[in-house]
């Protein structure tokens, strides 16, 4: 399950919305940007969607980080930014994505790719940003029940060599898929309970 959700974030297809889901590109961008670092949003490129839904280039990045807007079509908020050398294997990703390739085999087809020579992958560890909400209020430019994840890709990561665990546990991070090239860090804070 979290597997699903936070790369549902990451690999945000690009569905066709509506003219009235899609904000316009200056609140993408201020949404977007929150899941970064606050001294990296300035510079963080951003992709967003035009009014047809069409993934784009909302703003060029003046430094590491690419970050993704919040999907149009969907009734949470969710961004994501991360190092610019994760983009080959994002956007091969939400290709695979469009073609109706999801799961296990969207990361089969991308680290057989990667072993390959064909899709370029980082050795060296690349972060993740994750910002997860119920609303994004473009006045106050904050995120409502905001929630935020980290994830750590490193490939061929092992237990042995980080001494972090392989299975989840509550707020700690751990390794997930060690010794491939998805291998990665999962860093998730413990959610907050809500008054009923």
């Amino acid at each position: 399950m979290i597997t699903a959700l936070y790369f549902s974030i990451a690999l945000v297809a690009a569905a066709p919305g509506s003219l009235s889901d899609v904000p316009p590109p200056a609140e993408q961008i201020a949404a977007a940007v929150l899941a970064a670092p606050e001294e990296l949003r300035d510079g963080a490129g951003v992709l967003g969607y035009d009014q047809h839904g069409k993934l784009v280039t909302l703003r060029e990045a003046r430094n590491e980080l690419l970050c993704l807007a919040d999907a149009p079509d969907d009734a949470r908020v969710s961004v994501a930014c991360y190092h610019k050398d994760l983009e080959p294997y994002m956007a091969r990703g939400r290709g695979l994505r469009a073609e109706g390739i999801t799961g296990q085999k969207s990361y089969d087809i991308r680290w057989r790719e990667i072993e390959q020579g064909t899709l370029k992958m980082a050795r060296e560890p690349r972060t993740l940003y994750i910002l997860e909400g119920t609303a994004y209020d473009a006045a106050t430019g904050t995120v409502t029940d905001a929630y935020r994840r980290w994830v750590l890709y490193w490939p061929y990561a092992t237990a042995e060599a980080t001494g972090l665990p392989t299975k989840a546990q509550s707020g700690a991070p751990w390794l997930m898929f060690p010794g491939t090239a998805g291998a990665h860090i999962m860093i998730s804070p413990p959610r907050e309970k809500r008054e009923p």
